[in-house]
């Protein structure tokens, strides 16, 4: 472990191996901190878990009992009590609401080259795996999204978004392709 001049922890903290903590960091009572994990600049509440392999930037505020798991990246951003992002996500400018789900890949979308726009995700809102969410948007309380979506206008309460384009099947397609291509690298070979 690392600790900064200025690391507050509070009573019964668990913090296994390998954790690094940057300066402006404050944990309550009864957190797990999983190996791995870099803090920095970041509000950690009663009872919340992180890591392994957790990355709070300046500006993260996990709330209590709130779950940040492997590869996730929190930037200047609440996490309400007992919300959930458990693997492979990136939560910039972002307002998440208590009991919320974020899906492992969802990212949200928060820079556009000149501004940063943030994303305010309701109470209990399921965001399906590999979403982006594109801010400014605003997903509402209960609300669905579906995996594979690309949200670029709110969502209401209770909705389900799905934004995916149509599958499209094109039979032996493939195969006629790897006989073209073996058939040309055969040719440029010979």
């Amino acid at each position: 472990m690392w600790f900064s001049w200025d690391t507050e922890l509070g009573r019964d903290v668990t913090v296994e191996p390998n954790v690094v903590f940057g300066p402006g960091v404050r944990v309550a009572d009864r957190v797990t901190i999983h190996g791995f994990s870099h803090l920095e600049g970041a509000t950690v509440a009663t009872g919340a878990e992180l890591g392994p392999y957790a990355r709070l930037r300046p500006g993260a505020d996990i709330g209590e009992g709130a779950k940040v798991g492997n590869f996730v990246e929190i930037k200047k951003a609440t996490l309400g009590k007992g919300a959930k992002a458990n693997h492979l996500s990136y939560i910039g400018d972002a307002e998440v609401g208590a009991g919320a789900n974020i899906g492992a890949g969802t990212i949200t979308c928060n820079y556009d080259g000149y501004f940063k726009y943030k994303t305010v995700i309701g109470e209990r809102a399921f965001i399906g795996s590999n979403s982006a969410l594109i801010a400014p948007v605003r997903i509402g309380a209960d609300a669905i999204v579906a995996a594979g979506s690309a949200v670029s206008r709110d969502v209401a309460d209770g909705e389900l978004r799905m934004v995916r384009a149509e599958q499209l099947v094109k039979p032996g397609w493939a195969d006629r392709f790897h006989e073209a291509m073996r058939k040309k690298k055969a040719e440029k070979k010979g």
